[in-house]
């Protein structure tokens, strides 16, 4: 069955060329031109993943992306102007899962939402195989997709997530940012390693007490502590 994605943008030629390019890679594509819209749209259907970009009318693309965050887990790959640095530390703060910025080529656009895509369906592998996590204080279910700090909920985007899992596996061993940036898309390519910044950041600020124990390692990337 093909995999459903809402394309959300206020340009028709960049609603027309995404959803012609994804359309020819074997994608079930649909679209909306406002943020309310897409609001709808995501809430009455099921998508495997959403194309948002950040300037909407009516409502912006980080209001809709910060609502639907709240609600679900879906990927959301979010278009910001180019060198629009802000754009981008918000948009991954309110839950995006990645960003393009504009203008792109659909090779990139298309290999970004392979990766996103690819990642979910590994990350719904391992919650399959019941696995626990735990390490001082904090406690990942692979199953229920559940994440707590001394016995509280934690709710965590998808990369946050995967971030997490991946450096629980392995504690005390040094991530790069490169290797984790390549694990959260499951990708030798990796566009921007700050990205791997702005994710930890948000992860430690979710995690409360327990963000110490994602440990900064100088020059060279994080571990678990």
């Amino acid at each position: 069955m093909s995999k459903r994605i809402l394309v959300v943008d206020d340009e028709p030629g960049i609603v027309d060329l995404v959803s012609y390019g994804l359309r020819r890679e074997g994608y079930d594509v649909e679209s909306a031109s406002d943020g309310e819209r897409a609001l709808s749209r995501a809430r009455e259907d099921t998508f495997d993943l959403i194309v948002l970009d950040v300037m909407l009318p009516r409502m912006s693309g980080m209001d809709v992306c910060r609502t639907l965050r709240g609600e679900s887990d879906v990927p959301i790959l979010m278009l910001t102007a180019r060198d629009a640095e802000v754009d981008t530390v918000v948009g991954l703060e309110v839950g995006a899962d990645d960003y393009v910025t504009k203008p792109f080529s659909m090779a990139e656009l298309t290999s970004r939402v392979r990766a996103l895509l690819r990642r979910r369906e590994l990350d719904r592998a391992a919650a399959g195989a019941g696995v626990v996590r735990e390490a001082g204080g904090i406690r990942v279910d692979l199953v229920r997709h559940e994440v707590t700090v001394d016995g509280a909920p934690v709710t965590l985007t998808p990369s946050e997530y995967r971030l997490l899992t991946l450096l629980m596996n392995e504690p005390q061993r040094v991530f790069t940012r490169r290797q984790i940036m390549q694990h959260l898309w499951d990708s030798a390519w990796v566009a921007d390693e700050r990205t791997c910044d702005a994710h930890v950041s948000n992860l430690r600020r979710k995690l409360g007490s327990a963000a110490d124990r994602i440990a900064t390692v100088r020059g060279v990337g994080y571990k678990l502590a």
